[in-house]
């Protein structure tokens, strides 16, 4: 008799340790709620789909920027450089003003919040969520797309921001 594998996941931390071995592309999203700026840090992001343009990204239902960013008319991804590390850090962290000194940024189309030096800047309205497992994921319908440069992405790998180097 085969056995299945339904209700045999690993527990987190060893599904963490495993997951740290894929790099990841590191943005920060960000949007308005009412006149204040919010922002995160993600290594979810992904295209979805070219007709619609659509992109995805996870957020952690536990957030404090989830209920802000789920209320927002629209979002922003700015696409971070390899030597964007310490933004990264900063969107990542609780309880700080990500927008004050020495973050750089602009308001963009739809007065969506846009960091400076980013290499690309994604302007999307909200298309779809879903509740899946203890994020939700947010998908965007992209309605504005700015490449600024070919600067090298910034990458996470192995619990440390990081760069990309081409083989010659």
């Amino acid at each position: 008799m085969t056995e299945t594998l339904s209700g045999r996941a690993v527990d987190g931390e060893r599904f963490r340790r495993a997951l740290a071995a894929h790099a990841a592309g590191v943005v920060v999203i960000n949007a308005q709620d009412d006149e204040t700026p919010i922002g995160l840090t993600a290594t979810s992001f992904s295209s979805v789909s070219l007709e619609p343009p659509l992109v995805s990204f996870y957020v952690n239902q536990s957030s404090s920027t989830w209920p802000r960013l789920r209320s927002a008319g629209h979002f922003a991804v700015n696409m971070l450089t390899s030597d964007q590390d310490e933004l990264a850090v900063r969107f990542a962290r609780k309880g700080i003003d990500r927008f004050a000194e020495p973050t750089r940024w602009h308001r963009g189309p739809f007065g969506a919040p846009l960091l400076s030096d980013a290499s690309v800047h994604l302007v999307c309205l909200p298309h779809t969520t879903a509740e899946v497992g203890d994020h939700v994921l947010v998908v965007g319908l992209v309605c504005e797309a700015t490449v600024h440069g070919t600067s090298r992405p910034l990458l996470y790998h192995q619990g440390r921001f990081g760069r990309f180097i081409p083989h010659s």
